[in-house]
């Protein structure tokens, strides 16, 4: 199971104040763990919502909103996309990470949806188009290495 680990936004994260050395090195350990489990698939951290942008849509409307955005403890500071047995297993890897912020914060774990969920509604042509993303993807990134 894939799931998405999200780290949530702290008043520190989004005024952008770096972690200490020893903090970057902890992480740092940790995502070497993650790896040699075979766990880790992607993750980074996020720039504070000052740097980003938001599109809102109304049917075909765009609207571009500049950050900051509202509601800290509803941003994302960074995230990890792992593959994991179930959620028990992800739930243990959470509990043995470090504490990713100066402060209190709190981790976010999702799981993805997977191509069988939508087999119910998935038409031919849906599936291939999918299909073909993925396998495009694939393919780019085996030329990035």
């Amino acid at each position: 199971m894939r799931v998405m680990v999200l780290v949530k936004a702290t008043e520190d994260s989004e005024e952008g104040i770096m972690p200490p050395p020893k903090l970057f090195e902890d992480m740092g350990k940790f995502n070497e763990e993650l790896v040699q489990a075979g766990i880790m698939l992607s993750g980074d951290g996020l720039k504070p919502s000052k740097m980003g942008k938001r599109v809102a849509f109304d049917g075909p409307d765009r609207r571009v909103i500049d950050g900051p955005f509202a509601e800290t403890r509803e941003l994302v500071a960074g995230y990890w996309i792992w593959e994991v047995k179930d959620m028990d297993e992800a739930v243990a890897w959470v509990k043995r990470c470090p504490n990713p912020m100066l402060g209190p914060s709190e981790i976010e774990i999702r799981p993805f949806y997977e191509m069988e969920d939508f087999a119910e509604i998935a038409t031919p042509e849906g599936q291939a188009s999918h299909d073909r993303a993925a396998e495009g993807l694939a393919a780019q990134q085996k030329e990035r290495g």
